[in-house]
């Protein structure tokens, strides 16, 4: 049987991909340089290739070291799931889980399920982070987060997804907007040329753009929101119209404001929300309680 390399060697390998510069990896693998590069260079004979390309002035991961460090960060995840999972496993529901939340879910939704949490499950504490959805997943891979609540459709491949429930899409516009009609919004060029939208890196202009059936659709005169806050503002201002999720219509985003919203006809174009994890996480129990609770809360509400 082929020799494994160690954990111990992927650390180092880790950090030197990280700061690519041997005396700061050791540094912040709390060993001496020295140590550092011989773990490395071990772990380059187990393997049989060169992962790192170094001489005095620059350090550099050649191709199989990059592919390498992918794989690396996937084995130690999981080593760190079976660490968790044995000793998590006589206390299930305790301690803190760390959860990450997309900013078009996290102001509508934290506010009823975290008290629904707290509840049901008295010795559990959640640490709340939000960001994009591709920063939250790297860190759930990377195993800085346990769960991220996203949005459907996105790309995630080799995690495990508990779809929770529908969020459709509505046509917000100001009260006087010829486009804002009827009782349910027909997909129009008239009015998909004048929508407003978020910013590069939010997954919900990517569904818009899909709500629209384009991936040519261009926010008026270039213009775009960084949060649903600015976007809403952008349209009460005149400056067109505006697809959002009904999460944040029934959440009293648009309350004090000149601005209807209408749903779109059916098929309605809608988003998933999903509640997301690692195929190797050692708290699937809580994972599938706190997708429970998730489910329940938005089931009461509506």
């Amino acid at each position: 049987m082929a020799a494994l390399p160690s954990l111990r060697q992927l650390r180092y390998l880790l950090a030197l991909a990280e700061h690519l510069n041997f005396t700061r990896a050791a540094e912040a693998s709390f060993v001496s340089q020295s140590t550092l590069s011989t773990g490395l260079k071990e772990l380059e004979s187990t393997l049989g290739v060169q992962l790192v390309e170094r001489d005095k002035q620059t350090v550099a991961l050649t191709a199989v070291g990059k592919e390498v460090v992918a794989r690396a960060r996937q084995v130690l995840a999981a080593a760190e799931d079976l660490s968790d999972f044995a000793s998590d496993a006589s206390r299930p529901m305790q301690g803190q889980l760390r959860l990450g939340v997309i900013p078009t879910i996290a102001p509508f939704v934290l506010p009823t399920v975290m008290p629904a949490l707290r509840e049901k499950f008295p010795q559990l504490q959640l640490a709340l982070r939000e960001d994009l959805t591709a920063h939250l997943l790297e860190r759930l891979r990377d195993r800085q987060l346990d769960f991220a609540l996203i949005a459907l459709p996105y790309d995630t491949d080799d995690l495990r997804v508990q779809p929770l429930y529908k969020d459709k899409f509505w046509l917000v516009g100001r009260e006087q907007d010829p486009a804002i009609t009827g009782k349910a919004i027909q997909l129009s060029s008239a009015w998909t040329k004048r929508l407003l939208l978020l910013e590069e890196g939010h997954c919900l202009r990517d569904h818009a753009l899909q709500a629209c059936r384009t991936a040519e659709v261009a926010s008026v005169d270039g213009m775009e929101a960084t949060s649903l806050l600015t976007l809403v503002q952008m349209v009460a201002s005149g400056m067109g119209v505006a697809l959002l999720p009904e999460m944040a219509i029934k959440s009293g985003l648009l309350q004090n404001l000149s601005l209807k919203a209408m749903p779109l006809a059916n098929p309605a174009p809608k988003r998933v929300i999903a509640l997301v994890t690692r195929a190797t996480s050692a708290h699937s129990a809580e994972f599938e309680a706190i997708a429970k609770v998730m489910v329940a809360v938005h089931r009461k509400k509506n």
